[in-house]
């Protein structure tokens, strides 16, 4: 069935702005994600450092 001109103008805005949406999530994932791997990195450099803390007393 061949659609309306607004119809298809519709649908094309309508695509466009969940390609955004969906890029715009995978960037805030991705950002999040090196956040969380930061966090983990210093909390593990913080464990390790009271670990060597307490075995050399």
């Amino acid at each position: 069935m061949k659609k309306s001109r607004n119809e298809v103008s519709r649908w094309r805005i309508f695509r466009q702005a969940h390609r955004r949406r969906a890029c715009w999530l995978e960037g805030q994932s991705r950002r999040y994600s090196r956040i969380h791997a930061i966090r983990h990195q210093m909390a593990q450099q913080q464990r390790r450092s009271i670990l060597f803390i307490t075995q050399n007393m």
